[in-house]
């Protein structure tokens, strides 16, 4: 699992960003996303993020990317309780 959480000050900027994100995972809170964990996928957000976003980000902008291993234990509560298991509709 990939978490990536931002806190940018431009709200078209922030916007654009989170508009991107929504291609490779789910908001679980208004600024931070939860992505299935791919090399590749990873590769190409940090690629994007210094091609098309750095440039672009003031002082104060910040972008943190947790890449979480297998084994790391993921505790849910309240509606996050939820996206504990994957649903199946046949």
């Amino acid at each position: 699992m990939i978490i990536i959480s931002y806190d940018i000050s431009d709200d078209k900027l922030r916007n654009r960003f989170s508009k991107y994100l929504l291609r490779f995972g789910h908001r679980i809170q208004y600024s931070v996303f939860e992505i299935d964990n791919s090399e590749r996928i990873l590769n190409n957000i940090i690629c994007d993020i210094h091609n098309q976003f750095e440039k672009k980000f003031t002082q104060t902008d910040s972008v943190y990317i947790f890449n979480l291993s297998k084994w790391c234990k993921v505790e849910r509560f309240g509606y996050a309780k939820n996206e504990e298991s994957d649903l199946y509709i046949l």
